[in-house]
């Protein structure tokens, strides 16, 4: 397993540590001119849990691949946090700014791959 993948499996650990929703992959890595190498999308419910979401990706992804968020953006509001992780971008949404934005679709010739929610 190369250092992305332990990446993408750690914050995808981190998203499903507190329930995180209808989780996303976008696969950008074909396309040229790219900020990041993948996109992880997800959503919660409360501003809360999307707190609870950042924090948990955060202790995951530093005890599992050893990294830290080079930054973590829009935690004053809770609606949509970003958070830099270099060749991943991560990405939690409250469900209407999800929809609003529209990431997954952004980039045509993008993989996407969505993930099943576990009960």
């Amino acid at each position: 397993m190369d250092e992305t993948e332990r990446l993408l499996d750690s914050i995808i650990m981190g998203i499903r540590e507190k329930k995180g929703s209808r989780i996303a992959t976008v696969d950008l890595s074909g396309i040229d001119d790219t900020v990041c190498r993948h996109f992880v999308i997800c959503q919660a419910d409360t501003a809360n849990q999307l707190l609870a979401i950042e924090d948990s990706i955060e202790e995951t992804v530093r005890t599992e691949a050893g990294q830290k968020p080079f930054m973590v953006e829009g935690t004053r509001f809770a609606h949509w946090i970003a958070m830099d992780y270099g060749d991943v971008m991560v990405h939690l949404f409250m469900p209407e700014l999800r929809r609003f934005y529209d990431l997954e679709h952004l980039w045509a010739d993008a993989l996407i791959s969505e993930l099943p929610d576990e009960e």
